[in-house]
């Protein structure tokens, strides 16, 4: 057990704190998407300029140079396009460096392996904590070789961070690397120069608090009418009053959209972004806004009436009902996904399979257990070595993805979620739990104990069925053993309730509700065996 590393407790996951709905804008005009297409490309254009502005200033930024990227912007467009752009800038910015950091943590941890692997002799096998030597010769010289380009590697980007030197592809770096692979990827240049347009091009706006309908730039009108606010040099395209472009399509948001239609009524802020789907050929507007942090339920609250313990897979949830003890009750239930196919049919085969989890945990009244999990240092080439398979399997569980929409879907239904330390869950809910469960009629599998020792944690058992027996004698003589009932624990010892019907085939009906009651047993010791014996009359 000395190998093993400091669980973190259980916590309540906080809900979202922002709500984001979309909806299309239909029947827009030859003109409308005429002047989207410059108004986008314009402020594109002025986003791509202060972003590079951004990057050069690094660590030195202040707000005063701030100013001055906006006030550069304002004498092209507006004041209020130019203050959407430097946001979005300074959060793209703030990304870049977040991923930089995660590239620094994934590059020590290949090094890391790469070094223990170089110092085991050639050929020895691996435990299950850590890998064994490589299998060659020339496995171990090709890795070798990888550890020096790895390390010039990390030896680079420390250098950039401790410089504030950050790498930012306006318009997706994936989508640049594919105009070297036009035949792969089965696009011509044409469609390649559409869809990398269309990802650079700046249609957002921030929402302002007391202004007409929560947004001055981009105004949406309780009736669905559009329009935009023209930036300087588009000003003569304006076909309302104050150099505003308003689009034919009307719009009409089915989700939240009583919670949307609330806010641009009070005049409360809500930002909006357009942007074209290349590959559909239509427009989409996207509105979204701040909420207050929801209301969620404390920890041992969470745990009062039980909770639902489920374990992420490749291709399923799966998940098992535990009591307050943590006892497993009922059968164990599996959702089912299927994430082949294109990103939009990978999202809705997850938001299918969490809404039908949601819904069984409403009917219940019951919270959720997920694991915290991370998958990052396990995608590595250098953790698994030769195992592909195995990363891409890990790679293409959804965890992310799954947790974001399971956290923002919960807090809709009023659903606490606990989140707990993934370590350990799969292995040990393997040896405690997968036999005892097992059945002729119910076959339990490796990820269904996984989710048996998941909601134990939650609840704040041990994964163990049961603790440890006394150190002086195997005996109940030092208190009770089960982790289910304490000595403390009312009425533990107590007469069984009476349950009219048959029981089971030794006991009948009506019959065995003073097992516990000790006298009236047969048993040695007991007043039941010395009573005084008297003949029958008969």
């Amino acid at each position: 057990m000395g190998g093993l590393r400091e669980m973190a407790a259980p916590f309540v996951v906080p809900g979202p704190s922002g709500v984001a709905i979309r909806t299309r804008l239909k029947h827009l005009s030859a003109g409308d998407e005429k002047v989207l297409c410059l108004v986008g490309d314009l402020l594109g254009s002025l986003a791509s300029r202060d972003l590079k502005a951004r990057c050069a200033a690094g660590l030195d930024h202040d707000s005063e140079r701030w100013a001055e990227r906006k006030r550069t912007l304002t004498e092209q467009s507006s004041s209020r396009w130019a203050g959407s752009i430097t946001r979005a800038t300074h959060d793209q910015w703030a990304l870049a460096r977040r991923g930089q950091i995660a590239h620094i943590h994934s590059l020590q941890a290949g090094i890391e392996t790469i070094e223990h692997r170089l110092s085991l002799p050639v050929g020895e096998k691996g435990t299950k904590q850590a890998p064994g030597g490589y299998r060659s010769k020339q496995e171990w010289f090709a890795k070798s070789r990888r550890l020096h380009l790895l390390e010039d590697r990390l030896q680079t980007v420390r250098a950039d961070r401790e410089a504030g030197v950050v790498h930012v592809v306006r318009g997706d770096k994936r989508l640049l690397n594919t105009r070297h692979h036009l035949e792969q990827a089965q696009l011509t240049e044409k469609r390649w120069r559409t869809r990398w347009q269309a990802g650079r091009r700046f249609l957002q706006a921030d929402g302002e608090s007391g202004k007409r309908y929560g947004n001055e730039t981009i105004r949406v009108t309780d009736e669905g009418e559009v329009s935009l606010k023209l930036p300087a040099p588009l000003a003569h395209l304006a076909n309302a009053p104050h150099g505003r472009y308003v689009l034919t399509a009307r719009v009409a948001f089915a989700h939240r959209g009583e919670q949307w239609a609330d806010r641009i009524t009070a005049n409360r802020a809500v930002a909006y972004r357009i942007h074209e789907d290349t590959g559909r050929g239509r427009w989409y507007l996207t509105a979204s806004w701040t909420i207050p942090p929801v209301q969620t339920l404390s920890l041992a609250a969470a745990r009062a009436g039980g909770l639902i313990g489920f374990d992420t897979n490749a291709d399923h949830l799966a998940a098992w009902r535990m009591d307050e003890h943590g006892n497993p009750t009922g059968n164990p239930r599996r959702f089912f996904y299927d994430l082949s196919g294109t990103a939009q049919h990978r999202d809705a085969q997850v938001r299918h399979a969490l809404i039908r989890l949601l819904h069984w945990a409403k009917r219940d009244g019951l919270a959720i257990a997920i694991e915290d999990l991370d998958f990052t240092a396990e995608t590595t080439r250098e953790k698994h070595g030769r195992r592909k398979r195995f990363r891409n399997l890990i790679s293409g569980m959804p965890v992310a993805r799954l947790r974001a929409r399971l956290v923002s879907m919960a807090a809709e239904l009023g659903i606490t979620v606990v989140a707990v330390d993934p370590a350990y869950t799969s292995k040990w809910g393997a040896q405690h739990w997968q036999k005892p469960l097992t059945s002729k009629t119910r076959k339990t599998t490796r990820h269904d104990a996984a989710a048996v020792a998941i909601g134990r944690r939650a609840l704040g058992h041990p994964i163990r069925r049961r603790a440890a027996p006394p150190r002086t004698h195997q005996s109940d003589g030092c208190g009770h053993r089960t982790v289910q009932a304490r000595p403390g624990t009312p009425e533990r010892e107590g007469n069984r309730p009476r349950v009219p019907g048959p029981r089971t085939r030794s006991v009948r009906a009506g019959r065995g509700e003073k097992a516990v009651d000790q006298n009236a047993q047969h048993r040695s010791g007991r007043s039941a065996e010395h009573e005084p014996w008297h003949q029958d009359s008969q």
